[in-house]
């Protein structure tokens, strides 16, 4: 896939990513394909500050909320949907924006994603409670053990990528490292360009407190609501979601709303912190907006 050239729009949460892939689009007539997995499901549109439809409507826009929040979207469910979707529209001739904040779905397009059998839920909560309770440096000795090379690699603080690397290993009894050694992209070298959007932090920070109470204002608590009365797993990708366990604890009558509007914020500031991290550190090359 090397014509036409496709370009990687990344960047933390609540920089401006959706409104400059808008204008990219504006100028190129390239359609925009979603690399940002809250934003698959149908139920987070306010939470995850999806393209509205009018925006939606200035563009083409793919993969914009195509999944129910029962269902439980990995990085290598939406390689399998990305995949033929970027070859169908390689074949029109159509240029392509892949717009998101997940690290790893742009890894997968850039590196490759190993074919790593699915690992239990049960065996995910375990590991994320034993990181919680030891502590990331007894957890990261103990990784050591069984993957020296992730633990070497995995930058300080993120959990999800440690509890990651060792449930793998765990679950298959094979070190994450060995999966991916030798991956094949999903993009061929050369076919695409990158680009992350890295505000200043401060300025960023602020940003994102005005997306809280913007999301406030669109119906957030509508949407939290209708997902808790669904009952659904709180362990699925959608009901952990930045807000939902937050403006859920409101609902339940166990915080004010300021309260809960303030802890949102700060678990966005949070997200946002960690999303900075990983592009600064995973896409040295690409192109800073």
């Amino acid at each position: 896939m090397t014509d036409p050239l496709i370009t990687l729009l990344a960047g933390p949460t609540a920089s401006g990513k959706s409104q400059r892939a808008l204008e990219l689009a504006a100028r190129t007539g390239a359609v925009i394909v979603n690399a940002d997995s809250q934003q698959l499901y149908a139920d987070l549109r306010v939470l995850s500050a999806r393209p509205s439809v009018e925006e939606e409507a200035r563009a083409g826009h793919h993969l914009y909320g195509v999944a129910d929040a029962a269902e439980a979207w990995s990085v290598g469910r939406w390689s399998r949907a990305v995949a033929p979707l970027l070859a169908k529209l390689a074949a029109a001739g159509r240029p392509v924006l892949l717009v998101g904040g997940t690290g790893l779905y742009f890894t997968t397009l850039t590196k490759g994603l190993a074919d790593i059998p699915d690992v239990p839920l049960e065996v995910r909560n375990t590991a994320g409670t034993a990181f919680d309770t030891e502590g990331e440096a007894a957890f990261r000795r103990e990784l050591a053990g069984v993957d020296p090379a992730a633990e070497a690699r995995i930058e300080t603080g993120d959990r999800q990528r440690l509890i990651r690397a060792w449930v793998v290993a765990q679950h298959t009894g094979r070190a994450l490292s060995d999966w991916t050694a030798g991956t094949t992209p999903l993009l061929a070298p050369g076919s695409w360009t990158g680009q992350v959007i890295e505000p200043a932090r401060e300025a960023l920070y602020a940003r994102c407190d005005r997306r809280v109470a913007q999301m406030v204002e669109a119906g957030a608590l509508d949407e939290v609501r209708a997902l808790v009365a669904r009952g659904l797993d709180p362990a699925l990708p959608a009901m952990k979601a930045v807000g939902v366990r937050e403006f859920a604890a409101h609902l339940a009558g166990g915080t004010s709303l300021t309260a809960a509007v303030e802890a949102t914020r700060q678990a966005t500031r949070n997200y946002a912190k960690r999303q900075l991290t990983w592009f600064r550190n995973q896409t040295p090359g690409w192109q800073r907006v």
